[in-house]
């Protein structure tokens, strides 16, 4: 009966008018609601893809404190893991670079042999090759925002010149000088990540060097980063590992080592999820109106039912359940152009960012089923709510027939 009622010739032009408008509103939000939810996947998927390409599949670090000692019993179980590729040793500390006349405080990185390998640095590499060392020379590898600041490119001949203050030392004020250790490294190339935070300030070098600039022994180290083989369960080699070097020590996945970065991007996502709820919300109100006209033109029709023996329960479902169909219908039509709104965005790049200065030309957009879920059921959920308001006045017709 909620479907006649729905879709049969009114005597009032206007009901059906409104009930279209009503429809139309929440398809459109629909619409809006899987577009955008697609546009955060895309970019959170771009950027993700991005800090890949630097970032290992695990890193294991300190809880607490900067620097631990990784020869270990322990560590050597995790590098004899099963599923374990590569093992590397890093330090990380915050030194002085000096190009020519040009200086900046830059985080200075220094990696052992098999950091080529537990990362995907030569996918990144925007100018010359990777190299921390040749055999001759120790070579320093820096990010983009780095080389332009300071005018380096590997094509010059001239050497990058590091300072660190020494540790175990304190400071000369009669010569200052002294109070730093200094190293040099000839640039070999250039990084690009497209993220800051990366790009302007990060400086890859070779471990000794690094040891010896920040004056740690040879077993000292910032982090462990590890290339996990491929096809193995990262959840359970995760968990082993930590369960191996013991709860003073954290193991990241990929995730976890930008978890600000994708706690921010998931608010974003969230409150604009909530923004559009409340655009869909007001949109839904015209249910309202137009549930409640219909009402008021089938008092006859209730009292006819009310004659056969319908109760009001089942009258009231009556008139619910379609005006929750009005907003269902809605939901339907618009996840349908949603979804091909998306695809054709995603594979013909329709709406373009515009300039030239973004990684990609259009918006990337990545469909996922839960949030189509998740669209549906609130605009069903929204739809119900916003029917059982006009529902209430079937109770004012029976009281003004008695």
């Amino acid at each position: 009966m909620a479907g006649r009622y729905l879709f049969s010739k009114k005597s009032h032009n206007a009901i059906n008018i409104i009930s279209g408008i009503s429809a139309l509103g929440v398809c459109i939000g629909t619409i809006a609601l899987i577009s955008v939810l697609s546009v955060f996947n895309g970019f959170e998927g771009l950027i993700q893809g991005m800090f890949s390409a630097f970032d290992p599949d695990l890193k294991i670090s300190l809880v607490e404190g900067k620097t631990f000692n990784a020869n270990t019993p322990e560590f050597e179980r995790v590098k004899k893991h099963k599923s374990v590729v590569h093992f590397a040793e890093v330090v990380e500390e915050t030194a002085l670079l000096r190009f020519s006349d040009r200086q900046m405080p830059v985080k200075v990185i220094g990696v052992s042999a098999d950091f080529q390998k537990v990362t995907e640095i030569d996918s990144i590499m925007y100018d010359g090759v990777f190299s921390t060392y040749d055999g001759a020379f120790e070579n320093a590898v820096i990010g983009i925002g780095v080389a332009n600041k300071l005018g380096i490119n590997p094509h010059l001949i001239d050497p990058l010149i590091i300072y660190a203050p020494k540790r175990t030392q304190k400071i000369n004020i009669v010569r200052p000088e002294t109070s730093f250790n200094q190293e040099s490294a000839f640039t070999s190339g250039v990084f690009l990540v497209n993220q800051p935070e990366y790009d302007d300030q990060n400086v890859l070098v070779s471990l000794s060097l690094a040891r010896a600039l920040f004056e740690y022994d040879e077993n000292t180290v910032s982090n462990i980063q590890l290339k996990i083989k491929p096809g193995a369960n990262l959840k359970s080699v995760k968990k082993e590992l930590q369960s191996i070097v013991g709860d003073n020590f954290k193991v990241l996945n990929k995730y976890e080592q930008q978890e600000d970065f994708f706690k921010i991007t998931k608010i974003e996502k969230w409150i604009t999820y909530l923004i559009l709820c409340f655009i869909l919300l007001i949109a839904t109100f015209n249910i309202i109106g137009s549930l409640s006209m219909l009402i008021l033109e089938k008092k006859e029709d209730i009292e006819i039912l009310r004659s056969l023996g319908a109760d009001e329960k089942l009258i009231k479902r009556i008139f619910l359940f379609e005006g929750w169909m009005i907003s269902v219908l809605g939901a339907l039509v618009g996840i349908v152009l949603g979804i091909i709104i998306v695809l054709i965005q995603q594979h013909f790049g329709i709406l373009k960012l515009g300039g030239d200065n973004y990684v990609v030309d259009a918006y990337p957009v990545v469909l996922k089923f839960s949030d189509i879920l998740i669209s549906f059921v609130s605009v069903a959920v929204m739809g119900f709510l916003a029917s059982l308001y006009p529902v209430r006045y079937i109770n004012v017709s029976k009281r003004v027939n008695e």
